[in-house]
């Protein structure tokens, strides 16, 4: 009789065996014939119910491991250029295992998210546990939803917490994942498109309870693919990292640098000092942590970093760009301790012009970590104990210094737009506890300028020693967008001139007529939306919102990732050493070789960072005004589009939709030119800028949204046109064209007799 192996002798043969280990295969390696293959039928089952085996179709699979081939999904690539993949099937209790894609020169171009059929091999002292070789492609990628689980007795149904999206998704019982009702889950389409019936999907990840504390961050980072776990070996880089000595640097630890951030900031990556001069003019001194000291080419950190592209800010949370070792603490400037920096010194004329600047990279050790309040309340006469001893040496010289750009912003004319910052206050629990703007001090606009000068000053010196780098790029509007903008304007009542090569004085002179006016915010947001969105480029194409013909970040390497660019740069032009030997932490040949795509990358990871900002704040508001539905508010119309208009509310800066059912009882028709509703029995025309009463109809806190019912139209209740003609039909059909052609007549005659 053959003596039966044992369950880890089974284990290991199916571990070295991933191609042959059927029951077959198995009872064959060990000699198992006649009755005996009973008793390894029952401990095969065993080892399946003890989760240490899986059986798929004939073959047992170790369940803690891949099978040879599967079906794998391509991720973006990290930040040194490497391509990984995830398995589409993993039911291991241990994390997902990482696995590295290696494409040959025959394998066709493949995109993020599509996938494809892949030969995997175990590989050994690595930070990977698999290569993946491709076989064959399978699909693009499918639709994903992020949504709301309603349990049913044959599966249940996706809710989409997106706006704009209330299609519901059906999912089988065998693709829940094991999800409970109500619960967040991320999912895909499968099957294919149907145009009748609902959507098929299947759950890929289970997100938890969305009405959790912090659940509204949380869902804006898994709906815009934002990387909130750092992978264990950066954290560990990250930890290991020592304090920086003095080896190799200036010693600017006697200059009076102080950092002023706001009240809850989370890192103090910017310190500032000033000297008033004998002239009238002022020496400035910025001070940027030294990130790139701890940050190295080709490390861990950076790969990470570059993948991340920048931190991302919430209400509740920051996803940072850099583990909490660093962000935190031995890159933030803190009070009273050493810490490493590139400074620049920054010479001023009695006009404010930069006369001179020059680049240390040095150590200091911060006077003081002010808030923006103490700043503004020391420079206005009410210093508290801690900015009181700073007066003469730090705040008269830095106001002094202020005051002095103020005077070149001027004459620059950069865009001034004056859009309030929303501050939402959390309670402990994760609750809206309060929507408020932030005040805006004069000590904010200082430490933009200085911050404005200081990037100036990068981007000169790099472009002066012809050095490669990253430039901070912002193009003119387009006439299409300008023409727009001049029809809000002339619809406010203002004047924005044509046939005139655009400036930011002429949009400055708009806002200027603006002010103080109650279409102010109208005409700030209108002339933001006008921009085009400023973007990174390894070319310089100027600044048009600030009027400068260079520029490039430099003063947030701890939360932007094109600035660690910059502070590389500007190591390798002055070939600085950081006193780490011979680790090279300027910029290097490879990174030189990969700006365009970093470019690239690093602009589309900060448009999904506003998003989800911008998601998650909707999300808060609307949760914030869902006790006050029926309630009326008053605000402004700030969008108009076919099917209604938006509405900026007063008092919490939400904007909130009007669908066109809800205006009136009449048909409206649209105007794009105009971007106006016109009645068409009435004439009544709804259009940007216009004063409203609405009755909050609904407030969504899953999706955000929020929905109107306009009362008052500039303080008067809308007409009541008539809905239905003759024996309760429908009015009269016509064309589109001819009824609008009908109602800019009617509505032209009206304006005469007015």
């Amino acid at each position: 009789m053959t003596q039966l192996p044992n369950k880890q002798q089974i284990l290991d043969w199916v571990a070295e065996h991933p191609d042959a280990n059927s029951k077959r295969d198995i009872a064959k390696a060990f000699g198992i014939k006649g009755a005996e293959r009973i008793e390894l039928k029952r401990l095969l089952k065993e080892l399946q119910s003890e989760g240490h085996l899986e059986r798929r179709r004939r073959h047992y699979l170790d369940a803690e491991k891949l099978p040879p081939v599967t079906v794998v999904e391509l991720l973006a690539p990290d930040g040194s250029g490497d391509l990984f993949v995830r398995p589409m099937e993993w039911r291991g209790d241990g994390p997902v295992p990482v696995i590295l894609y290696a494409p040959r020169e025959a394998d066709p171009a493949l995109g993020r998210g599509e996938r494809f059929l892949a030969r995997l091999a175990e590989v050994q002292g690595e930070d990977h546990q698999y290569q993946a070789r491709y076989i064959r492609r399978i699909t693009v990628a499918p639709n994903r939803i992020t949504g709301i689980f309603r349990k049913e007795a044959e599966g249940g149904r996706i809710m989409p917490i997106d706006k704009g999206q209330d299609r519901e998704w059906r999912v089988r019982h065998d693709a829940t994942l094991g999800a409970e009702n109500g619960e967040l889950v991320q999912a895909e389409q499968v099957g294919p498109k149907n145009r009748l019936g609902l959507p098929s999907a299947r759950i890929i990840e289970r997100l938890g309870d969305p009405s959790a504390p912090r659940a509204v961050s949380l869902i804006a980072i898994h709906q815009h693919g934002i990387p909130d776990e750092f992978p264990l070996k950066v954290i560990e880089e990250a930890e290991a990292q020592k304090p920086a000595s003095l080896k190799g640097r200036d010693d600017l630890r006697d200059l009076p640098l102080v950092t002023i951030d706001p009240s809850d900031a989370r890192d103090h990556d910017d310190a500032v000092a000033a000297f008033i001069e004998e002239d009238g003019g002022a020496t400035i001194w910025v001070a940027i942590a030294d990130v790139a000291y701890y940050v190295r080419p080709g490390s861990a950190l950076d790969r990470e970093a570059w993948t991340r592209g920048n931190s991302t800010y919430f209400p509740d949370r920051v996803v940072p760009m850099l583990p909490e070792a660093l962000s935190a603490d031995l890159c933030s400037l803190h009070e009273e301790v050493d810490r490493p920096v590139i400074a620049v010194r920054i010479r001023l004329d009695a006009q404010g012009n930069k006369v001179s600047h020059n680049f240390h990279r040095g150590m200091m050790n911060s006077r003081a970590s002010l808030s923006y309040e103490q700043a503004q309340a020391a420079a206005d006469g009410n210093a508290d104990d801690q900015a009181a001893p700073l007066m003469d040496s730090v705040i008269k010289p830095l106001w002094h210094a202020y005051d002095l750009l103020k005077s070149a912003r001027d004459r620059r004319q950069p865009l001034d737009l004056d859009l309030p910052e929303r501050r939402i206050e959390l309670t402990p629990d994760g609750r809206v506890k309060s929507v408020n703007f932030r005040d805006r001090f004069d000590a904010h606009k200082l430490i933009e300028e200085f911050m404005v000068l200081a990037n100036v000053a990068a981007a000169e010196e790099l472009l002066r020693r012809q050095r490669p780098l990253l430039f901070r790029v912002h193009e003119e509007p387009s006439l299409d967008k300008i023409d727009a903008l001049r029809e809000v304007a002339q619809a406010s009542g203002f004047v924005l001139a044509k046939g005139q090569v655009l400036q930011t004085g002429q949009l400055n002179r708009l806002l200027s007529q603006a002010q103080g006016t109650d279409f102010d915010e109208l005409i700030n947001i209108s002339t933001l939306r006008s921009m085009t969105q400023a973007y990174y480029h390894p070319e310089n194409y100027g600044h048009f919102g600030l009027a400068l013909k260079s520029y490039a970040h430099f003063t947030s390497p701890i939360r932007r990732y094109s600035d660690l660019i910059v502070h590389r740069a500007l190591i390798a032009a002055h070939g600085w050493k950081g006193g780490r030997g011979s680790k090279p932490d300027g910029l290097q040949p490879q990174d030189v070789e990969r700006l365009p795509e970093t470019a690239i990358h690093i602009s589309e990871t900060e448009r999904r960072s506003m998003a989800a900002e911008r998601d998650t704040t909707d999300r808060y508001l609307a949760a914030y005004l869902a006790d006050r539905v029926g309630s009326e508010m008053t605000g402004r119309i700030n969008g108009v589009q076919r099917f209604g208009a938006f509405i900026r509310l007063d008092e919490t800066g939400a904007d909130g939709l009007l669908p066109i059912r809800e205006i009136g009882q009449e048909y409206f028709h649209y105007d794009a030119d105009q971007q106006k509703l016109i009645g068409s029995d009435t004439g009544l025309e709804i259009g940007i800028g216009q004063r409203v009463t609405v009755r909050l109809s609904e407030a969504i806190p899953m999706t955000g949204g929020l929905t109107l019912e306009l009362l008052e139209l500039e303080g008067k209740t809308l007409p009541r046109g008539p809905q239905k003609g003759k024996g309760g039909r429908g009015p009269r059909r016509m064309s589109t064209k001819s009824r609008l052609a009908e109602v800019k007549r009617a509505a032209k005659r009206k304006r005469k007799r007015g």
